[in-house]
């Protein structure tokens, strides 16, 4: 049976402010990616979101960013190598304690925003996030776009690499996210996310915005919280991917 596993951007609030129904969405994904407080979250969030997740048996991974909170972490910097892995590092590890006080664990890492794209082409940069995962202490596995130099960095250190996709986001032919700030580069019609979820989780393809099928061979699929009605499209791509037979459950 065909598996898939479905991950959403949590705990990306900070003091009285929330942006994503944290304690909805995670009753319909597999893995939860908490903010780590350089884009978002605090302690306060960070410490609900693992007593939640690890409540309903959820996955938790450290959602690693620049530091750029006004920015929402979606902000281009150049951060000196050394100085990015100390600070992935440290996201990892203010998060593993929440995580362990929960009963649970950090179980991977995945980059946010700009770092996210970033490191699918940036050598220098997607070293210093592996060497901030493996300065953490743990055999972390890392989330990333397939063919990403994260995945081909994280892989020949030793670590797990899985490979995403995202049935809300618009492709490039090359197998990359449309940026952001051009004109369809969120997919925000239902129906249309559902079906690029089933297209992805079953065979691996999805249309690009030119219109032409890719290839993209993913084990985890992202669901964005920060979307107007995140949690409803949640659980219509779920209840899609059953309905066609996909099995759905954490990748670790």
């Amino acid at each position: 049976m065909t598996t898939i596993d479905l991950n959403a951007d949590l705990g990306e609030g900070f003091g009285r402010w929330r942006l994503t129904d944290d304690e909805q969405l995670l009753s319909v994904v597999t893995s939860a990616n908490v903010a780590c407080g350089f884009h978002a979250g605090d302690a306060a969030t960070m410490r609900r979101v693992c007593d939640q997740a690890a409540e309903r048996g959820v996955r938790i991974g450290a959602q690693v960013s620049y530091r750029d909170l006004a920015g929402f972490g979606r902000r281009a910097m150049d951060v000196p190598a050394a100085e990015l892995t100390a600070e992935v590092a440290y996201q990892i590890g203010a998060l593993e304690v929440f995580a362990r006080a929960a009963g649970a664990h950090v179980a991977y890492v995945k980059p946010h925003g700009a770092l996210y794209n970033r490191v699918v082409h940036d050598e220098e940069q997607a070293g210093a996030v592996v060497d901030g995962v493996l300065l953490a202490g743990a055999s972390l596995p890392v989330l990333g776009l397939p063919g990403s130099r994260l995945l081909e960095l994280a892989g020949k250190a030793g670590l797990p690499v899985v490979t995403e996709a995202f049935a809300d986001r618009a492709y490039t032919q090359r197998g990359t996210l449309v940026p952001r700030g051009r004109d369809g580069a969120v997919i925000t019609d239902p129906e249309a996310v559902v079906e690029r979820s089933v297209g992805l989780a079953r065979y691996g393809v999805v249309t690009s915005h030119t219109g032409t099928p890719i290839g993209v061979r993913a084990r985890s699929l992202c669901l964005h919280g920060d979307t107007p009605g995140a949690v409803e499209l949640a659980r219509r791509v779920r209840d899609g991917l059953e309905a066609c037979g996909v099995r759905v459950e954490a990748f670790v």
